[in-house]
């Protein structure tokens, strides 16, 4: 994840009151001016000499800008960057900051040889574009390739222990998570934006599943539902395969009527298929192929919903490369 620092020099308390509610990472001030932004959030501070700035104007600069980065010192480079040699310095070290002054510069950065920077730092002039900077770097992780699946067999299987996601995020329509029974072959299981004549929406919670079903995390990584507490970062996804983050605020487990969902993608090679045990209730949905939620209890044999396939095998949420079957 990339960390986005807001620097105000010289100070300014408004804009570093916008830094804060758009959620950097820390914010850069002068010396004296520590002690005032510290007495307005709990941040990390930093000052202009624990990062100092160099400018790109030739080879020598590349080379000083390595050379301190591998000595373990923190140097961000300066405005007006130009992507060349950004590329060779990368190709030398770990890690590489570089200031900003727009969205269209920070997500330059954060794409260059495909691994960008690990660090924007943002100047004055970027303000106005703080908050969409910190969406699309810090809380976008990219877009997923999701398919349509044929919905083959909804059966109900008795009581089982069902995992409630609440987060702290309000979560909008055609937004859930990706949960199944293997981490190869997910269901996009819709948050509760939806309300109904008995029910009031709850749009912060995914009725998400079973206790054992796979959850898809950022990072591509994947978890157990009931491994999930408060304080953990969840993947959200859209309709559309967009996906952002979600901080989980809370996770409710309680014995619940349960279906066993089960449906199929046609591929090159051949059928795969998928299973995952959701609530039996009106209020949990899955995500149609026209983008529209569908509660499980209308659900039908034929119906197209959204899916994520992938090859299977993890080992603790990580992807390896191992035979492995799961069903």
């Amino acid at each position: 994840m990339k960390q986005v620092i807001f620097k105000s020099v010289p100070f300014d308390k408004k804009l570093v009151t916008l830094a804060l509610e758009s959620g950097v990472d820390a914010v850069m001030v002068e010396k004296d001016h520590v002690a005032a932004v510290e007495a307005l959030s709990k941040i990390r501070t930093l000052t202009p000499e624990d990062m100092p700035v160099v400018k790109l104007a030739g080879k020598a600069d590349e080379e000083t800008a390595v050379k301190s980065i591998k000595a373990g010192k923190d140097v961000v480079l300066g405005k007006g960057w130009e992507i060349i040699p950004v590329e060779n310095i990368l190709a030398q070290v770990d890690r590489l900051a570089l200031e900003c002054e727009s969205l269209d510069r920070a997500v330059l950065a954060a794409g260059i040889l495909e691994r960008g920077c690990d660090t924007i730092v943002v100047l004055p002039e970027g303000a106005a574009d703080l908050k969409r900077i910190v969406a699309e770097l810090k809380l976008s992780q990219g877009t997923l390739d999701l398919r349509a699946a044929t919905v083959t067999g909804i059966e109900p299987t008795g009581l089982g222990h069902r995992v409630c996601v609440d987060t702290i995020s309000v979560l909008k329509k055609g937004q859930g998570m990706l949960v199944g029974n293997s981490s190869a072959f997910s269901f996009l299981v819709h948050a509760e934006t939806e309300s109904n004549p008995y029910v009031a929406a709850r749009p912060f919670r995914i009725n998400a599943g079973a206790v054992h079903a796979y959850a898809r995390m950022p990072d591509d990584r994947t978890t157990y539902l009931e491994e999930l507490s408060a304080g953990d970062d969840v993947l959200v996804v859209a309709a559309d395969g967009a996906t952002s983050l979600a901080t989980v605020g809370r996770v409710k487990v309680e014995v619940r009527p349960m279906l066993l969902i089960t449906a199929e993608v046609k591929a090159e090679d051949g059928v795969k298929s998928g299973q995952v045990f959701l609530q039996n209730a009106e209020t949990i949905r899955v995500v149609s192929d026209k983008g529209e939620p569908v509660s499980v209890v209308s659900l039908k044999k034929g119906d197209r919903i959204l899916v994520k396939t992938d090859e299977a095998g993890r080992h603790f949420g990580m992807r390896i490369k191992e035979e492995i079957t799961e069903g």
